[in-house]
């Protein structure tokens, strides 16, 4: 088979985004959250945790902890408790604290708003970043590969990388930075809807013609 070059993938790329922002309409974020603080929690929560879970936790847990110096200042045990169905509990409870300490000691008890600065905190990597700079803040400094992101990008010819560090610089190549934000969003509907890891509906799939990983039935 003929390899694909770069400009055909970006018109191929283009169509299925047009496709996407249609089946998709308004697609964001699915954690809830009323500040970037929460969002910041919320996403480190969600490491190896779905998102639901995570929105079933919160609401109890911002009712106690409401600002930076709140979470730098909690009792581990209180915070583990309240997060513990969501996984790693004592790992998440120390970065959180951590995270939330430097928040206030270095800056001024505001989430930053650089990848630079983001990315100095305890629990967070470019995926958080990277969620957090475009859905508080509205910057898109990179696209957040989450597992929905990784398996897509992959299937659609997208990315070949085996790291989620090496597939976001392969995106950021081939689509435009306008789209970089709302790209992960569509990734993760779309993942849940037509796109499982172990039975993708393929035949149901509106990308079905554009996507070369497609199970043709």
């Amino acid at each position: 088979m003929k390899k694909e070059t770069m400009a055909h993938m970006r018109v191929r790329a283009a169509k299925i985004l047009v496709l996407l922002s249609k089946e998709y309409p308004g697609a964001w974020c699915s954690l809830h959250y009323k500040n970037p603080l929460q969002l910041l929690v919320s996403t480190i929560l969600s490491a190896q945790c779905t998102d639901a879970r995570v929105n079933m936790v919160t609401p109890k847990l911002f009712a106690k902890y409401k600002t930076a110096s709140d979470f730098a200042n909690a009792n581990p045990a209180e915070l583990e408790k309240l997060i513990h169905s969501t996984g790693f509990f004592r790992a998440k409870a120390k970065n959180i604290i951590n995270c939330c300490k430097k928040i206030t000691s270095q800056f001024g008890g505001k989430v930053p708003q650089t990848m630079e600065e983001l990315v100095t905190l305890d629990g967070v990597g470019r995926k958080t970043a990277n969620i957090v700079t475009f859905h508080a803040f509205g910057k898109a400094h990179g696209i957040a590969i989450d597992t929905h992101a990784f398996r897509i990008s992959r299937r659609l010819g997208f990315a070949n990388a085996k790291t989620p560090e090496k597939i976001e610089q392969e995106l950021m190549r081939l689509l435009p930075q306008s789209v970089w934000g709302a790209y992960t969003n569509y990734m993760v509907l779309h993942g849940r809807k037509y796109c499982m890891a172990r039975k993708p509906d393929c035949k149901g799939c509106p990308l079905n013609e554009l996507c070369p990983g497609a199970f043709k039935q």
